[in-house]
């Protein structure tokens, strides 16, 4: 039965959800006019919700007054449609849609509403300017891929919080005004009206205070929780974002990281259908670095980064030898989905390579039993058979190397991406799953001549490392691991460190004092001296985590309302100033 309100009647049926098995039923649709088109005097609608497309035929002579209403109606008008579901003629069926087997013969069509022409068409890929869909997002999340992502970013959510609801995990809040702490990118600030000249800060991440809740002894908190970072913006940043937070009490890094396998597992099973194998594959961090060049590896494509360096220990050409002597290595790796290029081809990735920051980069390319190379001149031929041996290069195949020391690493990473991009090897799997675990707890920060954490300063070190914690920092290993997907990041954790004393040396190895660190983070330390549980946890990016799901290229295509790559939002002109009276109360001064 259908209802009528005003000059419309509200639907009793969702577009897309039409099906042949719906044939001879009468039913009402709301929505939008995708498309319109006339057929020599029948006209077809294209009517859209969030549900999907259903086609709605008017034909004169079933209804003179639905198709009158039709000859009116432009793209985007708001509509009710009245009529029978029918099957569609099998030369018409469009096997595309799953509401291609049937159509709606409309017997009654009104507008709703009307619609101006709309600055873009909304469609799937548009090509469109992306600052001009940004101010007119309304719009935009009409077209059919962003909507499917939002609506995959809902239940994924939806999902997630089942999923640690039925572990025993409560979904507990935590404050968005809360205290600046140092380590880590810029915080958002917010004047206090009432306390003049003081400032809360917007949260980068609920870190302490779901270490405070272990502390309070609620065992399994989790949050979907809204986090802040001043920073620069790129591809998969923005100012504000979402994480998947949680924290257990009682738990070494084995027990988070296969509760996070059993999750991931499920929630691919469950949305994209694809069954993961688990667990999922570890690699230390040396090792990533080793075998990779990142701490974010791509496991779906083979090049693993290889050491040459035994079988050119006595290399006539200078730059190995110069770089073996000075204690560096000569790395490399094949090329996959390459074979017998051309020299500008090759000539290419070295100019890449020095993009990249190295100093130069050598090719070599199999030809029967020995290496064409600009090198080749200075290699013996034992030395030829053996790089050819440990590289496994087959003819026209090609071997990238570069010598030097640490620093070569990020650029065997970065043309290992360039020849992903370029050449399209082979891959292993869609989806590549990988933790990676043991990170170093500190790194040396040159400019300001001081340690910083790697993760966090709240990440416990590896217990056989607390003996020189002090005396060889940068040798020290953590209790944190990282999910990588596809190369991506998709969230970090680790076990906390529980104890005050031990807090308070890391704090003393990062450069605060103990009065420094009181001020900072003496809520904490207080906490920690009320017996605390031994405890960690693992935050996820959700954006990072659709938009890989979804199979998109920035987290902006699963934002509703994203801002821009300069921060700002073209829909509501933010950041903007604000009227003078308001920085009064605030007792600040315009700039």
């Amino acid at each position: 039965m259908t209802t009528q309100t005003g000059k419309w009647m509200k639907r009793d049926r969702w577009c897309g959800e039409l099906r042949r098995e719906d044939a001879g039923r009468e039913v009402v649709l709301n929505g939008w006019v995708q498309r319109r088109r006339d057929h020599g005097g029948v006209i077809f609608i294209d009517l859209r919700d969030v549900s999907g497309l259903a086609q709605v035929v008017c034909n004169p002579e079933v209804s003179a007054e639905a198709h009158a209403a039709a000859e009116g109606v432009r793209g985007e008008y708001v509509l009710f449609c009245r009529g029978k579901v029918r099957l569609r003629p099998e030369e018409a069926v469009n096997p595309k849609l799953p509401t291609g087997e049937v159509e709606v013969l409309a017997e009654e069509v009104g507008v709703i509403s009307r619609s101006l022409t709309p600055p873009f068409e909304i469609q799937e890929e548009s090509g469109v300017d992306e600052t001009l869909r940004l101010r007119y997002r309304y719009l935009d999340i009409r077209r059919p891929d962003l909507r499917d992502a939002l609506i995959l970013r809902s239940r994924v959510t939806g999902e997630v919080r089942n999923f640690l609801s039925s572990r025993g995990f409560l979904e507990i809040e935590t404050p968005m005004l809360t205290k600046s702490t140092p380590e880590g990118a810029r915080d958002f600030v917010v004047p206090s009206r009432l306390q003049p000249g003081k400032f809360y800060a917007l949260p980068q991440s609920p870190q302490l205070f779901k270490q405070l809740l272990m502390v309070a002894g609620l065992d399994r908190y989790y949050q979907i929780a809204r986090c802040f970072r001043d920073e620069d913006l790129r591809a998969d940043r923005q100012p504000e974002f979402t994480q998947i937070d949680l924290e257990m009490s009682f738990v070494e890094p084995e027990d988070v990281i296969s509760l996070m396998d059993e999750m991931f597992a499920h929630l691919f099973r469950l949305f994209l259908e694809v069954e993961l194998r688990v667990p999922f594959p570890r690699l230390t961090w040396r090792e990533a670095m080793e075998r990779y060049g990142t701490d974010r590896p791509d496991l779906r494509y083979g090049m693993e980064i290889v050491d040459f360096s035994s079988a050119l220990a006595g290399s006539g050409f200078k730059v190995f030898r110069s770089a073996l002597e000075a204690g560096g290595r000569v790395r490399g790796f094949k090329v996959d989905g390459l074979v017998s290029p051309p020299r500008r081809e090759l000539d290419g990735m070295v100019e890449e390579a020095r993009r990249l920051g190295a100093s130069g980069l050598v090719w070599m390319v199999r030809e029967g039993d020995g290496l064409k190379s600009p090198v080749a001149k200075f290699l013996t031929g034992e030395e030829g058979e053996a790089l050819i041996d440990a590289s496994d290069l087959r003819e026209g195949e090609v071997l990238l190397l570069a010598a030097g020391g640490e620093e070569i690493s990020p650029v065997l990473s970065g043309m290992r991406d360039h020849c992903v991009r370029r050449f399209g090897p082979p891959r292993n799997e869609k989806f590549a799953f990988v933790w990676v675990t043991d990170f170093p707890l500190f790194d040396w920060d040159e400019e300001e001549k001081r340690y910083k954490s790697n993760h966090h300063p709240f990440t416990a070190p590896s217990g056989d490392c607390l003996d020189f914690l002090e005396e060889r920092p940068l040798e020290v290993t953590s209790q944190s691991y990282d999910m990588v997907l596809n190369g991506v990041e998709l969230g970090g954790g680790s076990i906390r460190i529980h104890d005050p004393a031990l807090q308070e040396r890391v704090f003393a190895v990062l450069g605060l004092s103990r009065e420094e660190a009181e001020d900072k983070f003496g809520f904490l330390l207080e906490a920690l001296r009320y017996g605390p549980p031994p405890h960690g946890g693992i935050a996820y990016g959700l954006d990072r985590m659709v938009m890989l799901m979804a199979g998109r290229e920035s987290i902006r295509d699963v934002i509703a309302f994203p801002k821009t790559q300069s921060g700002g939002d073209p829909l509501t002109g933010a950041p903007d100033a604000v009227y003078p009276e308001q920085l009064r109360e605030l007792r600040l001064r315009p700039i």
